[in-house]
């Protein structure tokens, strides 16, 4: 089991730190800075939470690998998974703005990358 967690903490940490540096790129942050519900974006703007976001990743991705801050990468992700889904939603009702971005595929990849998270870090 033990193995089966490392590799899995390894393809996490690959997966979080793609998506965090994909924050960097102009093209994709302007892409995500625009899936931000309004609402959110009132005090601070769209670019700074996608940078801010991408950074969480990037963090997440290297904690998970380090035996003193795994349990709380891994509750952190986890948060951060569940505080960004409201973009994820936002883009699946506006397919006019971002495509056919289904709802529910995106819920259930959530999902899945929770249990992930979660098999790797906390259990």
């Amino acid at each position: 089991m033990e193995i089966a967690q490392w590799v899995l903490r390894i393809g996490l940490a690959c997966a979080f730190l793609f998506m965090g540096v994909n924050h960097f790129i102009p093209s994709s942050a302007k892409a995500m800075a625009a899936m931000i519900p309004p609402a959110l974006k009132t005090r601070v703007s769209g670019k700074t939470l996608v940078r801010f976001t991408g950074l969480c990743e990037i963090a997440g991705g290297i904690g998970i690998l380090v035996p003193f801050t795994r349990f709380a990468a891994g509750i952190a992700l986890v948060l951060f998974l569940i505080a960004v889904f409201p973009a994820n939603a936002h883009a699946a009702a506006n397919p006019e703005r971002f495509g056919r971005a289904a709802f529910w595929p995106r819920y259930v990849a959530q999902l899945v990358l929770i249990l992930l998270v979660l098999l790797a870090t906390v259990l």
